[in-house]
């Protein structure tokens, strides 16, 4: 799941792959605006053809809590 989440991610920052470390945080680490989370969302949404919940979504600040998140979903 975090290798997926990678490849979209990357998509979204100028960060390289091998950069993204499970505990980075999307704001702080990553560089990700709200914006930008919010469209990655989106994208992790129409990928694995999954609904994520918007609340839910607000909690998530590391790349490994949204892998845990998406895990439970699929």
């Amino acid at each position: 799941m975090i290798e997926q989440l990678k490849d979209i991610i990357v998509n979204y920052v100028e960060v390289k792959k091998e950069d993204i470390k499970p505990e980075s945080r999307f704001i702080e680490d990553l560089g990700f605006t709200s914006f930008d989370f919010m469209s990655m969302l989106g994208e992790v949404e129409d990928e694995l053809d999954v609904e994520i919940d918007q609340e839910e979504a607000a909690n998530i600040r590391t790349v490994q809590e949204a892998a845990d998140y998406l895990a439970k979903l699929v």
